[in-house]
């Protein structure tokens, strides 16, 4: 199966929590019928890969938001 890059490599400083900030860098792309948002720390090391619910296709604002809170989410695992 072929990926299509929706949103290519963006570089990101995640506000978290009490004046913290993370930089990452994260894309979105389709695998099949899957859409999913891959998250990298700044030294390009994997993350975290979100697979997006169905007919999710959303603006770079919105996929920032999901950012933050699988970041929060990660964090206070």
């Amino acid at each position: 199966m072929a990926q299509a890059t929706i949103q290519d490599w963006t570089d990101s400083q995640v506000l978290l929590k009490f004046d913290e900030h993370r930089d990452v860098r994260y894309r979105v792309y389709r695998l099949g019928e899957s859409l999913f948002q891959e998250i990298r720390n700044a030294d390009d090391t994997p993350l975290h890969t979100l697979e997006l619910p169905d007919g999710v296709k959303l603006e770079k604002s919105s996929y920032e938001v999901l950012l933050r809170y699988v970041l929060l989410s990660i964090i206070a695992d």
